[in-house]
């Protein structure tokens, strides 16, 4: 974005990958599992609530259940969802790995993501990312919001003028909440509507910086 930029935050879903059919699958296996649930979960279902607190999904998607059997519900869906996504990873955006390792050249590059403990090392573990990235933060680590998250590793990574790239609303609202700038990815999930620099391509970015 400018010459004092020091650290690139990325949001996980929508922004470098597209995990949103594995996931779908993993949560329709763990659904037949139990009688008192009768919905289909889709890939537009998941997308719809990509990036929202890994808990509030299902407060959202399932919220004729009582507390006891969302919280069975989604020990279920988060065990059968790594485990699909150990077996098949995501689909990585195009440019991705090329990309990344350009912005390597100038930037420390970081997640932060409101997914569920283990899933950013599932990203990184299966598609060989590790090498890319610094450090990560995510909901599933402590429970707190995506902008908390965000500032906490601009902390204890020193930043000092750092982005965050993110595709949906509430990746904006955690960027301001944060206090940092933000990068549209238009390719994702969301809408945002503030005015802000946007990238129509994951590759995109290696125009901004």
């Amino acid at each position: 974005m400018n010459q004092t930029t020091d650290g690139i935050i990325f949001d996980l879903d929508g922004t470098l990958w597209d995990s949103t059919q594995a996931v779908a699958d993993a949560w329709q296996a763990s659904i037949s599992k139990l009688s008192y649930v009768d919905r289909t979960v889709t890939q537009e279902d998941v997308r719809a609530i990509a990036g929202m607190p890994y808990d509030a999904i299902y407060d959202k998607l399932f919220p004729n259940l009582n507390a006891s059997q969302r919280q069975e519900l989604m020990a279920l869906c988060g065990e059968e969802e790594l485990r699909q996504l150990k077996a098949e990873g995501g689909t990585l955006y195009e440019g991705l790995e090329e990309t990344l390792a350009s912005l390597q050249e100038k930037y420390k590059l970081f997640i932060v993501s409101n997914c569920q403990l283990g899933y950013i090392d599932i990203f990184l573990e299966f598609h060989n990312m590790q090498r890319f990235f610094t450090d990560h933060g995510c909901f599933g680590d402590n429970h707190k919001p995506k902008g908390e998250n965000i500032r906490a590793l601009i902390e204890r990574n020193n930043l000092k003028e750092a982005v965050y790239v993110g595709d949906t609303k509430g990746d904006y609202d955690a960027s301001q909440q944060a206090g940092v700038p933000f990068i549209y990815a238009r390719y994702g999930f969301g809408e945002v509507t503030a005015n802000v620099p946007y990238i129509d391509r994951f590759e995109d970015l290696r125009k901004l910086f």
